[in-house]
């Protein structure tokens, strides 16, 4: 192993890990040594692995997030408690349904990467209205064991109890469907994943890196059940 092989993969991972980027229109010389370079490509993914992270290349840029249950580069469900202002899990888990009808809410289809410009608090607000009454209607159907039918019956009981607004111009907080679906646009514009301008949502390329890999490698239970897939397909 060269000694400046190893040199430029640090360099390479350090920028990374600071939440920097690395690709063909930032810093192009790293990018260049990773996708030229077999050593250099090598030695990135096998530090990576060890730590547990996963590195996704889009569009000629390079992201990484990191991997299943790692407690050190990523959040607990008590740290995104706290990021998010929450008290108790099932706040937390009606944002991460949030957060899925957000991503649903771009991507649009299985069969290629087509991205919705962008989206508006009010879209998400009819996403999960819409994704919950299909799934408790059908939840006898969908729900494997009653773990998953009293997650989604709860997560279900506190969106419908919730008014869609509480004021004309929507604050970030739990007392009302506008004001969840603004808590969590808040927490993913402070992780650089999305843009807001003029109360409309973009997502930031990083996001769109981490979506596309996530709809490839792992669509997991809660997709099954919002698009009510057979079950022997899933992906856990």
């Amino acid at each position: 192993m060269e000694e400046r092989n190893l040199d430029k993969a640090i360099d390479i991972l350090t920028k990374l890990m600071n939440g920097e980027e690395v690709g063909k229109s930032f810093d192009a010389a790293l990018y260049e040594s990773y996708s030229t370079n077999a050593e250099v490509y090598e030695l990135v993914h096998r530090i990576l692995r060890r730590m547990n992270i996963q590195l996704y290349e889009y569009h000629d840029s390079l992201y990484v997030t990191a991997g299943e249950n790692n407690q050190v580069f990523g959040f607990t469900n008590g740290d995104l408690r706290k990021e998010l202002g929450l008290k108790v899990n099932r706040e937390l888990y009606m944002c991460y349904f949030i957060i899925y009808q957000i991503i649903t809410c771009f991507y649009k289809d299985s069969a290629g990467y087509n991205f919705t410009e962008y989206i508006r608090i009010e879209d998400v607000i009819t996403a999960v209205d819409a994704s919950l009454s299909h799934i408790i209607d059908n939840l006898e159907i969908l729900a494997e064991n009653e773990t998953e039918e009293h997650s989604f019956k709860t997560i279900a009981l506190m969106w419908n109890e919730l008014p869609a607004a509480t004021e004309e111009a929507v604050r970030a907080a739990k007392n009302s469907k506008a004001g969840y679906v603004k808590l969590v646009f808040n927490f993913l514009v402070t992780q650089q994943l999305m843009a807001e301008s003029q109360e409309r949502y973009y997502l930031k390329e990083k996001a769109k890196a981490f979506i596309e890999h996530y709809f490839e490698d792992n669509k997991g239970r809660l997709y099954q059940i919002i698009k009510g897939e057979e079950q022997e397909d899933a992906t856990y």
